[in-house]
């Protein structure tokens, strides 16, 4: 038996009305406000950009397909509300060419086929259900059909919620066939502000991190959107055990509404389980996550085995400045002339190293501009060290030239022979003979 519920803006339509022994069924059909709008679009558009698993096994795509349409909604999904223990089908109707393969998800989690409170059915004509049997108060939330196939994707929404009995006003077992009135317009729509009140909104995370590998030592960070009316609170909890703000731990919230706890430093301390709650006065949602903190990686400030040595080189040589550093980790290292830098190779200068800790500037040639304090420098996270030598450049020498022979003409006398290799020979027959002249022949006295 269908009804219209008199209402402020005539939103909300009795779809079934159906008595059973126990209890009566009602499924009434009614507008989202916009924040529950945003709320689903973001959803939709999320989860139309996410991998999905498998869950329409009886239809296969061929990705390298060329043509076809993508898929699109004949029927949309509708929403929902109803009371407890109530069944509630969704159903929508999609087309697409090839057939699309469609995915049904819960508040952006996917449901699945082989679920036992959920049933997922299909027909022929295009036709995609999502069926149970008895609603509670956990199923309240955003249901998503996807479709998909190799032209693109496509989504819809539909909201259920779910309204304990005894907001209804009434006992929970009554006297069967006895028919129950809906809610009087009061208590179903009445003015506006009175149904804003009346709804609630069970947090929902838009986004969650995954699990976390960390180094001890540095810093965590893990960022989560929630939305929920009213606001949601979040606790966060170290395998079961709240988190309190202090100096390592913060609990920061930023005006796009993303919630982060930062850890800084993280140490083996902070290794385990961490849960996220959110919660309202419609109900609350978690997340998981795993946090494993790798041990500290071993530093060693850099030092040498080798330092730089003091080079001469001759102008238009080629010259290698050579040294032997070591570190943990492997540190980074630094050429300079006095004050300049060498961030690069060029076609005169060249700077090499190896994974043994070898360090060399080749200069080819050297110049007398090159002379001067070279300076190499190796930096890690322990520390820093350097070691500077000179370099000095030689401008190229000539080797001097022999002193030309003097040419004196022949001559038969014996004496003038043995005078020009510097033998006195007058001197040596007539001791009385006046002495030398200055300038000249001095017998030595080692002979």
């Amino acid at each position: 038996m269908a009804r219209r519920l008199l209402g402020a803006d005539n939103a909300a339509t009795v779809l079934q009305s159906a008595e059973s022994e126990e209890e009566p069924s009602t499924t009434q059909e009614y507008k989202v406000s916009s924040f529950e709008q945003r709320l689903i679009s973001e959803i939709e558009f999320r989860l139309e950009r996410s991998p999905v698993e498998e869950s329409d096994e009886d239809v296969q795509h061929d990705e390298d397909s060329v043509g076809g349409a993508a898929p699109s909604f004949l029927q949309k999904i509708k929403h929902y509300k109803v009371f407890e223990g109530m069944p509630v089908t969704f159903s929508c109707k999609v087309t697409g060419d090839p057939k699309p393969k469609v995915y049904w998800f819960k508040d952006g989690k996917q449901i699945s086929k082989r679920s036992e409170h959920y049933r997922i059915s299909r027909g022929s004509d295009g036709t995609s259900s999502l069926h149970t049997a008895n609603a509670s108060l956990d199923d309240d939330g955003n249901y998503t059909i996807m479709a998909g196939n190799p032209q693109g994707r496509v989504s819809c929404t539909g909201r259920m919620m779910v309204q304990a009995v005894n907001q209804r006003g009434r006992s929970q077992r009554s006297a069967p066939g006895h028919m129950r009135r809906p809610r009087s317009r009061s208590r179903d729509s009445g003015d506006e502000n009175d149904n804003i009140q009346e709804r609630h909104f069970r947090p929902h995370f838009l986004q969650a991190p995954g699990d976390l590998i960390v180094q001890e030592g540095k810093l965590c960070r893990m960022d989560c959107k929630v939305s929920g009316l009213p606001t949601p609170d979040l606790l966060w909890q170290l395998n079961g055990q709240t988190i309190r703000p202090d100096s390592a731990h913060k609990m920061l919230v930023r005006e796009n509404g993303v919630h982060s706890l930062v850890v800084e430093p993280v140490s083996s301390r902070d290794a385990g389980i961490y849960t996220c709650i959110a919660s309202n006065k419609a109900g609350q949602n978690s997340f998981n996550l795993e946090l494993i903190v790798a041990a500290r990686e071993m530093h060693k400030a850099p030092f040498f085995v080798e330092k730089l040595q003091n080079t001469v080189v001759s102008e238009g040589h080629p010259v290698r400045m050579e040294c032997r550093v070591s570190g943990v980790p492997a540190p980074q290292i630094f050429w300079k002339r006095e004050n300049e830098s060498f961030t690069h190779n060029t076609d005169r200068i060249s700077m090499h190293q190896d994974n043994c800790g070898y360090l060399c500037m080749i200069i080819q040639p050297a110049m007398k501009e090159d002379a001067g304090w070279f300076t190499v420098s190796a930096k890690n996270e322990a520390g820093i060290i350097s070691s500077t030598a000179r370099l000095d450049v030689n401008t190229q020498w000539q080797q001097p030239l022999a002193p030309r022979m003097k040419k004196v003409r022949p001559s038969n006398s014996r004496y003038a022979a043995l005078t020009e290799r510097g033998l006195d020979v007058k001197a040596a027959f007539f001791p009385d003979s006046s002495p030398l002249q200055p300038g000249g022949l001095v017998e030595s006295d080692d002979l």
